[in-house]
């Protein structure tokens, strides 16, 4: 099997290729833009393994939610190359692939939304796979309900980035894990059963899932979060 992933729904852009029971993954360089330097990328991760594009078996990709920007990056390369190559491609929640990149059995999935917001969702482990339990949603950080019952952990760049998040998580007894993010070979690790069970579907079909539809606020909006007009 060979799936080609990419991620580039946060600033931690990746790319990463599962050939034949062997994964290797790339980072895109830091400060710069996704969109110059994923496709790169890609390119040299296949001319090292000796592979074309239309020798693998699908791509997938970090479907959303994370930012607007990023996220049409990796849905753009991904139905470009896909159509290109005439490869079915397998979209992956973020929220799942952060999931996936943590040991936990139940998982509450945090990444920062910006605008003073998060996007969350309660998830569980299933074999290789994790599996929501919840649909995805967006609310401010003091606003987030934590999950109930033991075996619980926190993840997820949200922690790092309000406080007051940290602290509602620190009070409920979560162990927590700010540093993971979402990965390329998260995505594909949980895309590898979903390929195997025909879920993949055509490239014209690929699309972002945002959760938000609104990328900015307001002057006054700004004004009234704290932030500067």
């Amino acid at each position: 099997m060979r799936i080609l992933g990419l991620e580039t729904s946060t600033d931690l852009g990746s790319c990463a290729l599962w050939l034949d029971g062997e994964m290797t993954e790339r980072r895109c360089p830091a400060g710069r833009p996704h969109s110059e330097t994923l496709l790169p990328l890609v390119r040299a991760l296949l001319a090292d393994a000796g592979l074309h594009f239309a020798q693998l078996d699908a791509i997938a990709f970090g479907a959303g939610p994370g930012a607007f920007t990023g996220l049409r990056v990796a849905c753009g390369i991904a139905q470009g190359l896909a159509v290109a190559a005439d490869l079915p491609v397998l979209p992956v929640g973020t929220l799942e692939a952060l999931a996936a990149a943590v040991d936990g059995e139940r998982i509450l999935a945090l990444l920062d939304a910006r605008m003073n917001e998060v996007y969350y969702a309660t998830l569980e482990r299933a074999g290789e796979e994790v599996r929501l339990l919840d649909r995805v949603r967006v609310a401010p950080p003091g606003e987030i309900p934590m999950p109930e019952g033991a075996g619980w952990l926190a993840c997820g760049n949200a922690l790092a980035a309000y406080p007051v998040l940290a602290e509602r998580v620190a009070q409920a007894g979560l162990p927590v894990r700010p540093e993971a993010m979402p990965t390329a070979a998260a995505v594909v690790r949980l895309a590898r059963p979903r390929l195997q069970r025909g879920e993949a579907i055509d490239a014209a079909l690929a699309a972002p899932f945002y959760v938000r539809d609104k990328v900015a606020q307001t002057v006054a909006e700004r004004l009234a979060g704290g932030g500067k007009a």
